[in-house]
């Protein structure tokens, strides 16, 4: 059976590769979207903090011997501290200024998070082995899918969704969105604004090291990882609309098909079909798709 001239099995694999794929771009583009939406700050560390994920889930396992399912819970903690420092020694200083500063310094920190990673493991790349549970593949009749890619798809869903739940339908939501909109009268009902902002951007960075820890098994660990990965992941919070959460997450997993899908009708367009997406979009809507007009 053949679709428009394709294989049926050649069809629904570029699907799933492009599912798998999208379901990246929308953890990673909730990460930047929490990041902004409710602080502001476009982080162009994210990707660097992507990669960082991946690292520490390979360094656990080849210096402490911790397995995936630990390095799931440990990378996510590691890197989220590490957001904490970031927020609370430099990020804080740049609130009332010009977003354009906030840009160039995390911009200045993923450079910095990717040159000391090239000194010290080179640009080679790192194998991460998929864990034992999740091996193999599951014949479904018209395809084999991959268990480890299922997964993949299965977990990023369940968190980018219960991330949305937690911000848009929860009491805790509501004060992290007060607190950025108006931190005074927050505070005065004896929230602690600035904890709060930590942690939310210690949530963004603990969103893309998990993201990070998700592909280490399907992807070389590279210094570079985020870098490639990260100019994509902004044209997604472009097209869903900056700091639409929601917008984030549907526009990833729908980019990540086209993009799967644009590689088996049209493989010369696959690496530019997201930008054209955001110039049309841009051109129709500079909101975004997701977003609100000011």
């Amino acid at each position: 059976m053949e679709i428009l001239g394709i294989p049926l099995q050649a069809f629904l694999g570029q699907l799933m590769l492009g599912l798998v794929n999208g379901s990246f771009y929308a953890m990673l583009s909730l990460g930047l979207a929490v990041i902004f939406g409710l602080l502001g700050i476009v982080n162009f560390a994210h990707g660097a903090l992507y990669m960082l994920g991946a690292y520490v889930a390979w360094l656990s396992l080849e210096k402490f011997g911790l397995n995936y399912w630990a390095a799931l819970v440990l990378a996510p903690l590691v890197v989220g501290a590490l957001g904490i420092v970031i927020e609370r020694t430099l990020l804080k200083r740049l609130y009332k200024v010009d977003p354009i500063y906030g840009l160039l310094l995390t911009f200045g920190l993923a450079l910095i998070a990717e040159g000391v990673l090239r000194d010290q493991f080179g640009v080679s790349g790192q194998q991460y082995p998929v864990p034992e549970a999740l091996q193999g593949a599951t014949d479904l009749g018209f395809m084999i899918l991959p268990n480890y890619r299922a997964w993949v798809i299965v977990a990023s869903l369940t968190v980018c969704f219960s991330t949305w739940f937690v911000i848009e339908r929860t009491r805790l939501g509501s004060y992290l969105r007060a607190g950025t909109e108006n931190p005074s009268l927050v505070q005065a009902f004896g929230v602690n604004v600035p904890a709060m902002v930590a942690l939310t951007y210690a949530a963004g960075a603990g969103l893309a090291a998990l993201a990070g820890v998700l592909a280490a098994p399907v992807i070389q660990i590279t210094p570079l990882m985020g870098a490639n990965l990260i100019i994509v992941v902004f044209a997604v919070v472009v097209i869903g609309g900056m700091g639409s959460i929601l917008g984030s997450i549907l526009t990833g997993l729908v980019l990540g098909i086209v993009e799967g899908l644009t590689k088996v009708f049209y493989p010369e367009a696959s690496n530019i079909v997201v930008f054209v997406i955001m110039a049309i979009v841009l051109m129709l809507r500079p909101a975004g798709l997701f977003g609100k007009e000011k």
